[in-house]
């Protein structure tokens, strides 16, 4: 299993694959914005879109492999924003079916939350479905709920659902200033090695 951080041509190579990774995971249940069952071609479109914004810097993408199948993802969704340049939000943390139960959401959670704390950045963000596995992973990964939101987002079955909102503050000093060696960066940089496959 490797698992590493994709560049934007690198992204476009893998599009099949994610996009196969993106329908297993909303036609297994996860609430990751789409309804199942989701259109493989639609998948393909979605993950297409995203090759413009890891190429502008606005988007950090890694990808779990296992031999040549795509079987994780996660990312981190950058703001453009002069003010909130210290922090991101992490998205689209997605495992396949077939490679569940065995640490990869936490490895890939990880990965993302090392590579902020690298970069400069301090303090991560995300909302997941209430009482999913997600909520459990990110609660074990020292994850900290700051809120629930009702009916917030339809789960792929069409079922109006609660979100949770939940902070990590990672590297750096909390409550720092934007423009110090912690909080300073024009954008996670994307230079970092591509998945081997």
């Amino acid at each position: 299993m490797t698992v590493g951080r994709v560049d934007a041509d690198r992204l476009g190579v893998l599009l099949e694959d994610l996009a196969e990774l993106l329908t297993d995971t909303v036609n297994g249940g996860a609430s990751v914005g789409f309804l199942a069952p989701l259109d493989r071609a639609e998948a393909v479109a979605w993950w297409r879109d995203r090759v413009a914004a890891v190429a502008a810097g606005r988007l950090a993408v890694w990808v779990a492999h296992d031999g040549a199948r795509a079987t994780g993802t996660v990312s981190l969704a950058l703001p453009d924003k002069p003010n909130s340049r210290h922090r991101a939000e992490l998205v689209k943390l997605m495992v396949a079916r077939t490679a569940r139960g065995r640490g990869l959401g936490r490895t890939l959670l990880t990965a993302a939350e090392e590579a902020a704390a690298a970069d400069g950045l301090t303090l991560l963000h995300l909302d997941t479905e209430t009482g999913s596995p997600a909520e459990h992973l990110y609660r074990s990964a020292g994850w900290t709920r700051a809120g629930t939101i009702p009916d917030y987002a339809a789960d792929p079955g069409g079922e109006l659902r609660p979100t949770t909102l939940y902070f990590k503050q990672v590297g750096g000093e909390a409550g720092g200033q934007i423009g110090t060696p912690a909080g300073a960066r024009a954008g996670v940089r994307t230079d970092g090695p591509a998945v081997a496959g």
